[in-house]
């Protein structure tokens, strides 16, 4: 409360009406896979586009060096041709995949990620001289000097005068001392001087097939913002380490060479390399464990495990992938989180469906959904058809879905923009594979390739739509990213009626919108706060219970038109 000291009136605001809430997003998407380059450890990478998906992780890979594990860059261009509009993308490597690199002189160069990409970089470096000193006069000793000015110079600068080198220890005002005495004249107080020293810097280019960083006026000096290690910190393509401390930058300068023959050799001043050593890893060492990943704390993740410090991702693939144990993983994860959804591949060559109902019995979750079979799209390795598995396409007719009808509308019924499927499925098939959750993609006759099935993969009847449990996921997130203004608030009536006019409002405007099911708000959800929900223990306990329940519209699966013969009478 305020103080009130003098006489006077006291105008003061209070705030006791709900908070706006605003839908969590349910179209980004996450991917796991092996790609040609890109981070393999920490947080999953934003990816906007396909070309935004080449820039970082390079070109599609080749079924002839990968196999199986090829299909990554090619479900994510799926995703986005099916109406993806933007996802996360965790790389995964062999565990014997190592970086390209290069010791030139005092300097490591490594490339930025794992595998042979790396192998194509090329490093140039050219010593430059631009930034000059003009000396006007000898100051108190033999090593110090009053120069006209210092601008773009500072201690620990390598300079060139007449031949020579030498390096600045103290710049005070004008007064600049260097580290040994000059063997020559240098000072000259011409109007235009025909000594003058020179900065010594570095200009370096980095290149990888299209690719190019060009860093110039790069310093060795460690005190300096423009140091070589400073200015390659954000780049893509290498990482460098310097053999440099401030007892080795010491030991070098009594050489007083340019840093640039340091590196290449005596009487080098400009030159080129290549990385080299990287590698993709055998392939054969790829297993579970590789797409799984560990957990090794912020920051030092891999695999599905990276996911965990994403926050915004809403469903999950690792395309491609059929091995049980990374199946379950998946599940287990978006399970745990509860706040994204799985979308599996079945094996490419399965085909009977009593092989299929049984690999769907691995899991049973109705936070994950099997798609079967698989789609023909262009190999852009191979350049003609191919068969890739369904996640990327799927997920992007999610994505689609989400953003043109809502998440409550089931994402099936959906063309997916392919040529061919792998396996033709009849109705009489479907007949036995959709009662067990497994999602066909069918070409029907005059609609095209289509997704011809909404089933989750659990058997939990509540939750047997997957747009049921994406709806649920979509409203809990909500609930949960928009009501932390109610923590240490105090627990009475009217936080209670605050909140729950805050969530019948999100509610209201969801039955408005027709993602709920009832003819009216009351038979559409309802929200229950208050000595119904909390007892006193729970009060002085700290917790706030809040009940809500919701009816979700459930699709029509079933259409069916009864028709019957009528029979024209006499009279009519």
């Amino acid at each position: 409360m305020g103080e009130y000291l003098s006489p006077g009136v006291y105008v003061e605001e209070y705030d006791n009406t709900p908070r706006a809430m605003e839908g969590v997003g349910t179209s980004i998407a996450g991917f796991v896979g092996m790609a040609q380059k890109g981070p393999a450890i920490g947080a999953p990478v934003l990816i906007t586009n396909f070309a935004n998906f080449i820039k970082v992780f390079g070109t599609p890979l080749s079924e002839f060096t990968h196999g199986v594990y090829h299909y990554l860059a090619a479900s994510v261009e799926q995703f986005f041709a099916n109406g993806g509009t933007s996802c996360y993308v965790a790389r995964v490597v062999s565990e014997d995949a190592k970086k390209a690199e290069k010791q030139v002189g005092l300097l490591k160069f490594t490339a930025a990620s794992e595998g042979k990409w790396g192998n194509r970089i090329q490093v140039s470096l050219q010593s430059v001289m631009k930034k000059k000193m003009q000396l006007l006069s000898p100051a108190e000793s033999e090593t110090s000097f009053v120069a006209k000015s210092v601008e773009g110079f500072r201690e620990g600068d390598l300079v060139f005068v007449n031949n020579e080198y030498n390096r600045i220890t103290s710049i005070f005002d004008r007064t600049v001392t260097f580290e040994k005495p000059f063997a020559s004249q240098v000072t000259d107080n011409a109007l235009v001087p025909a000594v003058v020293l020179y900065l010594a810097e570095t200009d370096m280019t980095v290149r990888y097939n299209e690719e190019e960083e060009v860093y110039t006026s790069l310093s060795f000096n460690l005190s300096s913002p423009d140091y070589i290690l400073f200015r390659l910190e954000n780049s893509e393509l290498i990482k460098v380490e310097a053999g440099l401390s401030e007892g080795q930058s010491d030991s070098q300068s009594k050489g007083w060479k340019n840093p640039i023959e340091e590196i290449l050799g005596a009487g080098i001043t400009a030159g080129s390399f290549t990385l080299e050593g990287g590698c993709d890893g055998n392939i054969e060492k790829v297993n579970a464990e590789t797409f799984i990943g560990t957990d090794d704390g912020p920051g030092r993740r891999t695999g599905i495990q990276a996911f965990l410090e994403n926050n915004v991702v809403s469903m999950l693939a690792v395309p491609g992938i059929t091995i049980p144990e990374v199946i379950v993983s998946l599940v287990s994860h978006c399970e745990n989180t509860g706040s994204r959804f799985a979308v599996i591949d079945m094996p490419e060559n399965m085909a009977k469906p009593d092989e299929l109902i049984t690999y769907r019995s691995i899991i049973d979750s109705t936070y994950a959904a099997m798609y079967h079979p698989w789609v023909q799209v262009f190999d852009r390795t191979a350049k003609k058809p191919a068969f890739i598995p369904p996640s990327g396409a799927v997920l992007g007719v999610y994505s689609r879905t989400d953003i043109h009808r809502g998440v409550h509308k089931a994402p099936a019924n959906e063309t997916i923009l392919c040529t061919d499927l792998k396996i033709h499925y009849t109705k009489a098939e479907q007949d036995i594979l959709n009662p067990e959750g497994i999602n066909l993609i069918r070409k029907l006759p005059g609609n095209g390739i289509r997704i011809w099935g909404a089933r989750t993969a659990g058997s939990n009847t509540s939750f047997r739509y997957v747009n049921v449990r994406r709806l649920f996921i979509y409203v809990e997130e909500s609930i949960k990213a928009n009501t932390n203004w109610v923590v240490f608030e105090p627990n009475d009536s009217a936080l209670w009626s605050r909140v729950s006019m805050t969530i019948s409002a999100f509610l209201d405007n969801l039955y408005r919108n027709g993602m709920l099911a009832g003819s009216s708000p009351e038979e559409s959800y309802f929200v229950e706060i208050g000595p119904s929900t909390m007892t006193q223990d729970d009060i002085r306990s700290g917790r706030l219970i809040c009940n809500v329940g919701i009816a979700p519209s459930r699709p029509a699966e079933f259409v069916i038109f009864r028709v019957t013969q009528h029979t024209q009478t006499g009279e009519n």
